[in-house]
């Protein structure tokens, strides 16, 4: 192979995506399960694009952004960055790609380490790599704090003398100093107040357009999933349930629990209204996936064929997908 990738390739494709992950066994638990985290997932994810993944905590979007990284492995299927199959890689393509693929976790304080100084934190991928001489990295560190708009003097602090925004940015700074091509965003503003989310949110959005990335933004605040993201897909219980571009999903929901989602969503017009879709219960065990359905335990429109017959994962107009038997009720 020569390297060269068309352009017209995604920059990710996750096909068939399964993560199970055995649990109870021995000698206190005689019996094991299985804990179906992701359970046969498949997208992919173009150049330059923001793909949404989003859902209730426990339906998967962080072990998904986890197998996509390569650090947690899959049961089954794969995942191919540029065209290469994740699991096929050498050590020597493993260290490369490691260079195009980072990651935005959700608390920015626990991914700094608290007893070293902000600009060594920044510098540490470069270091690791071994990219450039000392002159050069402490220069790609002041050029990526210009980037995230963190002022310079910030290079001898400590995380625990940043506000949480700050630290995020740090976070961000120390993501992009490589040269991604793609980043996982796993939750990256909840910990956030809500002042200074759009701050990050927007920062994000700028250094997109300038560094060209590819995001996956995974996130149970569609708020901002609609605000950042081109495309999202809607998981329920370790399966993506509806795929669809921002303005069809929000506008037109197929699914069940992605209108359920949708009509949560608050009005900032205290005069405006919107049917609410309320959903009973809670979301059904991983260890133990209700037959049929595996939304049908909580769905309002569910029928007999829901509780028996596993909804088949359908194309229902170009660049849009979902698995419910009955999607059409809601096309118009």
């Amino acid at each position: 192979m020569d390297g060269h990738v068309p352009m017209n390739t995604p920059l990710l494709e996750v096909d068939d995506l399964t993560r199970h992950f055995r649990v109870g066994g021995g000698r206190l638990f005689r019996r094991a399960s299985h804990v179906r985290a992701v359970d046969g997932i498949r997208f992919d994810l173009n150049r330059g694009e923001t793909l949404g993944l989003v859902g209730e905590s426990g339906c998967g979007k962080s072990t998904t952004g986890r197998l996509v990284l390569g650090i947690d492995s899959p049961t089954s299927g794969a995942v191919r960055f540029e065209g290469k199959s994740l699991d096929t890689l050498s050590v020597a393509e493993w260290r490369q790609i490691r260079c195009d693929m980072q990651m935005i976790f959700q608390d920015p304080y626990g991914s700094l380490d608290p007893r070293i100084a902000i600009a060594t934190q920044i510098r540490e991928p470069l270091d690791i790599h071994n990219i450039g001489d000392t002159a050069e990295r402490n220069g790609k560190v002041d050029e990526m704090l210009d980037a995230v708009g963190l002022p310079r003097a910030v290079r001898d602090r400590f995380p625990h003398e940043l506000s949480g925004g700050q630290q995020q940015r740090v976070v961000i700074a120390r993501a992009l100093i490589l040269q991604p091509k793609l980043i996982v965003c796993d939750e990256p503003v909840s910990a956030l107040d809500v002042s200074v989310q759009a701050q990050v949110v927007n920062l994000l959005n700028e250094l997109q357009s300038r560094f060209n990335l590819s995001y996956l933004f995974i996130s149970h605040d569609l708020g901002i999933v609609r605000h950042i993201c081109e495309r999202v897909a809607v998981m329920y219980v370790g399966q993506i349930v509806e795929m669809a571009d921002r303005s069809s999903l929000f506008e037109q929901p197929l699914h069940p629990y992605s209108r359920a989602l949708i009509s949560a969503i608050p009005i900032p017009d205290p005069d405006a209204s919107r049917e609410k879709i309320l959903l009973q219960g809670d979301p059904p065990s991983p260890i133990s996936v209700p037959s049929g359905c595996r939304f049908h335990t909580r769905c309002p429109f569910a029928e007999d064929r829901c509780r028996t017959e596993e909804p088949e994962f359908r194309t229902i107009a170009p660049g849009r997908a979902v698995a419910c038997h009955f999607a059409e009720r809601w096309t118009s």
